[in-house]
């Protein structure tokens, strides 16, 4: 961006596809796994046989509501479903199953966090359809494949209102998103696969200026930095588009990774262009009371909850919970480890520091470590007590209770020869022999290089093979030293 931009407003919305994780199809009994040979999850409803009908998943809409609840949108009780007509090449049935008029959820925010705000970005809607298949381009090869494993396979569209203004922001609420379907486990999240896929409505507007700019769609970004260099790219070629004195063409655009640019597609067809009526063939969707009240009961412990969870209970920094609640394995492993011990500020310190490297080092979640939360806890309570210092702890204690995440940390560190010397009759000799041989150095700390201490304390600890306790070490030098 550069100076020109301070003229304009940048307006986004968010168009945010999540994969349910139900084990059929939204409208069939076939199989919505990801992957399998080509065009093996198929029957007659999802290649669209004649007379074949479909039949709404319960599970499918009892997930939307979820994230409809967590997001705290209106659940809409009464809804039809509707047929969104174009053609595509993997879309077997010539149209889509979606919710034009009467979608699950209505309304609500996506809430974002940081350590010291919170800023809620409103949501239009969220509504249920199915995915299409995939086409598949060989290079070199005339011909289009297409598999249809992936058609009719759930999802739900997380519509945001044109109230984002940054590309940062726009990124934040893709990660929210992926966060909030990982704790209520209604999908994997995984962008890679893209059970999670994203499309960005991307306008300029002169600053003070009511209505909204031409925008510009750009389709299927399949990780957050794709989505903020995308986004980037955007603005900066309508930027240019504007400053030139022309106009923005609406269009629907591709994002190439690659070359970090986007290029047009299509131009952008208007909601028309569909031509969507209800579908004969579904019965509406009545929500009850009872089944409301069953989903809501159901309902886990979301991100905002457990951070002030964490903060208020636990007394952590805002910045150690936002970190502890990026993953709901990581926040209950917090949790659980809490109720082990009291000293919950060293509890945060060892899972941002040595166990999340471990965790992200081999690309597991906290429910996946070997090391229980009571073990942890047994390991921090070596360290509070001086038994054990945190280095020991974390570079050799740690690793070997991978390991043998059966040992007894107490007897292991022992085995290890990891024990601090806490005797001060043990550690004065040692203190006396560094001070006894370096005389000039002893002069200098007492004229003003206090610094000295840290070289007089690297000694104690290559002398004993870094079991002196430190806290204690150090007592015994100022001492000695005044």
């Amino acid at each position: 961006m550069d100076g020109r931009s301070s003229k304009y407003d940048i307006v986004i919305g968010l168009e945010i596809h999540a994969q349910l994780q139900t084990a059929s199809k939204i409208y069939s009994a076939d199989a919505a796994q990801y992957g399998g040979a080509p065009n093996t999850h198929v029957g007659v409803i999802t290649l669209a046989h004649p007379g074949a009908l479909p039949k709404l998943n319960r599970k499918a809409a009892e997930f939307a509501i979820k994230m409809g609840l967590a997001c705290t949108s209106e659940i809409s009780r009464y809804q039809v479903f509707d047929r969104k007509n174009y053609f595509y090449p993997d879309l077997p049935k010539g149209y889509q199953l979606t919710q034009d008029r009467t979608p699950i959820c209505k309304g609500g925010f996506i809430v974002l966090s940081t350590n010291t705000s919170e800023q809620n970005i409103p949501l239009n809607r969220i509504h249920i359809e199915e995915d299409a298949g995939k086409s598949i381009h060989l290079e070199n090869e005339p011909d289009t494949l297409v598999d249809f494993n992936r058609a009719g396979v759930p999802l739900i569209e997380i519509v945001t209102e044109p109230a984002i203004h940054s590309s940062e922001d726009a990124a934040n609420v893709v990660t929210e998103v992926r966060r909030l379907v990982r704790y209520l486990d209604i999908c994997d999240g995984n962008m890679e696969e893209g059970s999670l896929r994203c499309d960005a409505n991307v306008s300029l507007k002169l600053k003070g200026a009511k209505e909204l700019g031409k925008k510009v769609e750009i389709k299927n970004m399949n990780s957050m930095r794709h989505v903020q260099r995308a986004i980037d790219f955007e603005v900066q070629r309508q930027l240019d588009i504007l400053e030139r004195g022309e106009s923005v063409v609406s269009e629907t655009r591709t994002y190439d990774a690659t070359t970090g640019q986007t290029y047009g597609m299509r131009t952008k067809e208007e909601l028309n262009d569909y031509r969507y009526f209800p579908d004969p063939d579904l019965s509406p969707l009545v929500v009850s009371d009872e089944w409301l009240n069953a989903i809501k009961a159901s309902m886990p412990a979301l991100p905002r909850e457990l951070r002030e969870k964490f903060i208020s209970n636990y007394k952590i920094p805002a910045y150690d919970a936002n970190v502890l609640t990026q993953s709901k394995e990581l926040a209950h492993y917090f949790d659980e480890t809490c109720t082990y011990t009291t000293n919950y500020k060293a509890v945060s310190n060892w899972l941002m520091g040595p166990v999340k490297s471990y965790l992200n080092e081999n690309g597991i979640e906290a429910n996946q470590l070997s090391i229980k939360p009571a073990t942890l806890a047994s390991v921090i309570k070596l360290v509070e007590g001086g038994t054990v210092s945190f280095a020991a702890a974390s570079q050799k204690l740690f690793p070997q209770l991978i390991a043998n995440p059966h040992a007894d940390p107490t007897h292991l560190a022992q085995q290890l020869n990891l024990v601090q010397e806490s005797n001060p009759d043990a550690l004065l000799p040692v203190v006396e022999q560094i001070l006894n041989e370096f005389p000039l150095k002893v002069e200098e700390y007492k004229k003003g290089r206090t610094a000295i201490l840290t070289m007089f304390m690297g000694e104690a600890m290559k002398r004993t093979k870094g079991k002196a306790d430190p806290k204690l070490a150090n007592e015994l030098f100022l001492k000695k030293l005044s």
